[in-house]
């Protein structure tokens, strides 16, 4: 889909700011460059659209070569997401995400109505759409700039550190948003990151730029995580790139333990009510779904917290849910969110041991 052929871009008097980039990213993937500041990794993404002009090499699109085709219109037929997400503030909520349909020439009420319905997708109340900017939380922000990047259906999707301006929760909502909208719309995502575990969440394939804007390792996350190629991209995933892979390894053998349950009801009671020798209890909705812990000499008091495993995910989640659980115990749920049981930590470390031994021994 995007092929990048011997790409250089030299700027005058300095070193390149990126090197021979040679690369092919694969039509309806998220792909996701990543690497520290100053090596290349937004250059080569706004070479694609030609916010950048390359020095030498040859980057095409569907096989055309994309300076072949006028800047502002190649600009248009690609979404673009940017840090500010770059919102007009004197412009609607509307109006902004209609912004490319009406440079493309599409009636006024037509793309406000593209608009309404883009609001939808991204998870957005469509009252906000009369909105300006600076009346919405940056998170928000953020999702008009994908709905404003998606209003004119493009195929590529550019998006320069999107999510590094909001806070940690906002952004782990984003990020899940946009791979629940990628598997709706197999859409070709260019993604740029300096988190190597934004990355190796959202990327299908990472690729590892070093400073000097030399590619580095262009992998799968999993692949990344298990055998960097060098030296620098061993030193830039970290030491505990092991932990990070746990979330390429399944749970299969994780045990899911029955758990002893007491129900709240809509006053706050709870049935039955803990006796003074009761240990740890699991406080669930009428429908079975968690609402936290009940532990001792805690009487009725509810205490929140602890992460959820989905049976079938990653030995990383299990672990997650066990390790942020006031009881020590990872609550496992259904697909609807109701309760299976739960995960015990030194389970799912022995676990993780044996994992670790199989990937020494494979090596």
């Amino acid at each position: 889909m995007i092929e990048f052929q011997s790409v250089t871009k030299q700027y005058q008097g300095g070193q390149p700011a990126v090197d021979q980039l040679t690369m092919s990213i694969s039509k309806g993937s998220i792909t996701v460059f990543v690497g520290p500041s100053g090596c290349g990794k937004t250059t080569s993404l706004r070479m694609i659209n030609r916010m950048v002009e390359p020095t030498s090499g040859v980057i095409t699109v569907d096989g055309k070569d994309v300076t072949s085709v006028p800047a502002s219109e190649l600009r248009r037929s690609m979404g673009y997401v940017m840090q500010s997400s770059g919102l007009l503030p004197h412009r609607s909520v509307l109006d902004n995400i209609a912004t490319v349909p009406r440079l493309n020439g599409v009636p006024k009420s037509e793309a406000r109505k593209r608009a309404e319905e883009l609001l939808d997708v991204v998870g957005l109340a469509r009252v906000l759409g009369k909105r300006y900017p600076s009346q919405l939380s940056g998170g928000q922000q953020q999702r008009v700039g994908v709905a404003r990047a998606l209003a004119a259906d493009p195929p590529v999707l550019l998006m320069d550190e999107p999510f590094s301006a909001v806070d940690p929760v906002v952004r782990d909502e984003l990020q899940q948003e946009l791979l629940r909208l990628q598997k709706d719309l197999a859409k070709t995502i260019v993604f740029v990151t300096h988190d190597i575990d934004e990355a190796t969440v959202l990327g299908d394939k990472v690729a590892v730029f070093a400073t000097g804007g030399k590619l580095a390792q262009y992998a799968t996350p999993e692949e990344i995580l298990r055998a960097p190629a060098n030296d620098f991209v061993a030193s830039f995933v970290g030491r505990d790139r092991g932990f990070r892979h746990l979330g390429f390894t399944a749970s299969d053998g994780v045990t899911v333990h029955p758990v002893p349950t007491v129900v709240r009801s809509p006053g706050g009671s709870l049935d039955p009510e803990p006796g003074p020798g009761a240990g740890w209890q699991l406080v669930v909705d009428h429908a079975g779904r968690p609402l936290g812990w009940t532990g001792p000499g805690n009487g009725a008091g509810l205490i929140p917290g602890g992460s959820l495993f989905r049976a079938g995910e990653s030995l990383r989640r299990a672990l997650d849910a066990a390790l942020s659980s006031p009881s020590g115990l990872g609550v496992a749920v259904d697909s609807e969110g109701r309760v299976l049981g739960v995960v015990r930590g030194g389970e799912v470390l022995a676990l993780i041991e044996e994992a670790r031994q199989v990937r020494q021994a494979a090596l």
